[in-house]
């Protein structure tokens, strides 16, 4: 259940960090409030999934899950360059996480 917890917490990093970019400085009021009560509930459910988890492999494994998710819709929703150096970098940090997860 952790696992599933801090991979939720992860969509959550996702969610708020792609939010930033919609804010506009923070002067858009739906945008800003979304993007900090999905940072809030990513923290939150970061601490669940702490609770049974190693801190090293959890907060990795939330960097690196939000880390992938906005380098993705980088490429889909901002027209951000995809090059096999950059996909190259994504498949490691994913080899990374799976590393992780075995490990544990």
């Amino acid at each position: 259940m952790a696992w599933l917890i801090l991979f939720a917490a992860g969509l959550c990093e996702i969610g708020w960090a792609v939010g930033l970019k919609y804010t506009d400085d923070y002067t858009r009021l739906w945008p800003t409030l979304a993007t900090l009560a999905t940072m809030a509930l990513s923290v939150a459910l970061l601490g669940l999934a702490l609770k049974s988890l190693p801190l090293g492999t959890a907060y990795a494994v939330w960097t690196g899950i939000g880390a992938v998710g906005v380098a993705i819709l980088g490429v889909v929703l901002f027209d951000e360059s995809i090059d096999p150096l950059r996909l190259g970098s994504i498949a490691l940090i994913v080899a990374g996480i799976v590393g992780l997860k075995l490990g544990t």
